[in-house]
């Protein structure tokens, strides 16, 4: 489109009339099916014009008076001409909160054509729909979806704690010292539902699964939470059938050590988690602590915690390192059930030797369960003085 519209541009001006809706007619019949709208976007020629110059083309040895080939400035003045406030009324109506009045009728409103014209109508111009949108499109307009670009406010510690994540695995990994990356992967409803993404399937067979996404009692849903090693590159994943609770974030913590922790730092004395502000590991919330230090007393781990700052959740290593090729080695495949979920899980692997294990976590994790402040008391939680909400390790009793 981009193409047609600069050829249109250098070209049309030198032409007349006639020459114009010829070139523009031969341009849409080398196009093929569709080419008159496309070429009517392209160069703002109506398509009765265009359809004009093909009828033109078919009989080339009509000839033409020239004299019947308009003057520079005949015919028709166009509706901005002659309303010179239809551009700035249109404008009102398109963007009413940054250009016109709060309180227009379209502010909350779909602004499709047939709508702005009824409202250009009202406002006493005689305007039709299909001009409605050349106007738009002359005025620097198009169709245009949301695009996801505003992170919410910038923290103004955020890359003074970046650096200090960073230089806080670094040392770890320098003692031979664990360091994790913990999170929840999105929640999936079990049952034959549609999984983003394409699979190799023979032509015309695709996989046929549900057309709305309703939760099936029968099969309920699946919870991962992932715990992957920095240093050695693995992966385990715990898929919870109840709620994602801190008793759960912690309690597949645990099972990862048991399974795979100890047995690769047999001489592990403090254990490093990066985790993000936010769900069942957010800094804030009091059961995450709780379970963290049951977690330290029971292993005699000093377990220090470093949280990503808000908002930037998509930083977390487990995010890229992990949860997005188990995501990739799924995709397209509808998860029937959770053993389909946790061989996909436990299958998927990289070039560069990530490995994962994957095992269902039956237990029940209520939601609503309090810590007092009492409780909190008894915690053997030493702040550091940067950002000690962030940052702090928890000693085992």
């Amino acid at each position: 489109m981009d193409v047609l519209r600069q050829k249109f541009a250098a070209l049309l001006p030198s032409l007349n009339e006639r020459g114009r809706r010829l070139v523009v007619a031969a341009e849409a019949r080398s196009l093929g099916y569709g080419g008159v709208a496309r070429v009517a976007r392209a160069s703002g020629i109506s398509p009765s014009t265009i359809w004009r110059g093909l009828r033109d083309l078919k009989r080339p040895g009509r000839k033409m008076d020239a004299s019947k080939v308009r003057r520079a400035g005949g015919g028709r003045k166009s509706l901005l001409a002659t309303e010179p406030r239809l551009s700035a009324d249109l404008d009102s109506l398109v963007e009413p909160a940054t250009r016109g009045d709060p309180e227009s009728p379209l502010r909350w409103t779909c602004k499709s054509l047939r709508v702005l014209c009824d409202q250009l109508q009202a406002m006493g111009h005689a305007i039709s729909y299909p001009t409605v949108g050349l106007l738009l499109r002359e005025s620097g307009y198009s169709l245009q979806a949301n695009r996801k670009t505003t992170e919410g406010t910038r923290h103004p510690d955020r890359n003074a704690q970046f650096e200090f994540i960073y230089q806080e695995i670094r040392r770890q990994q320098s003692g031979g010292q664990p360091v994790i990356s913990v999170d929840t992967k999105k929640k999936e409803l079990v049952g034959d539902f549609k999984n983003a993404g394409r699979e190799w399937r023979p032509r015309g067979k695709p996989q046929r699964v549900r057309v709305h996404d309703f939760l099936l009692p029968a099969k309920g849903k699946a919870i991962p939470y992932g715990v992957y090693d920095l240093t050695s590159n693995s992966g385990w994943v715990s898929v919870g059938i109840d709620h994602d609770t801190a008793s759960f974030a912690v309690n597949s913590i645990r099972r990862w050590w048991r399974t795979m922790g100890r047995r690769a730092y047999p001489k592990a004395r403090t254990l490093l988690i990066t985790a993000d502000s936010g769900g069942s590991n957010g800094d804030k919330t009091r059961l995450w602590k709780w379970e963290l230090q049951r977690l330290a007393t029971e292993t005699g781990l000093s377990i220090a915690v470093r949280h990503f700052p808000p908002g930037t959740s998509k930083w977390n290593y487990i995010e890229h390192r992990l949860f997005s090729f188990i995501s990739k080695n799924w995709r397209g495949r509808p998860l029937v059930s959770l053993a389909v979920i946790v061989n996909l899980i436990a299958a998927t692997r990289t070039r560069s030797g990530l490995k994962v294990r994957c095992e269902i976590d039956p237990g029940r994790y209520p939601e609503g369960e309090t810590i007092s402040d009492a409780q909190m008391s008894t915690l053997r939680i030493d702040r550091s003085r940067f950002h000690g909400d962030w940052n702090y390790t928890i000693q085992p009793a």
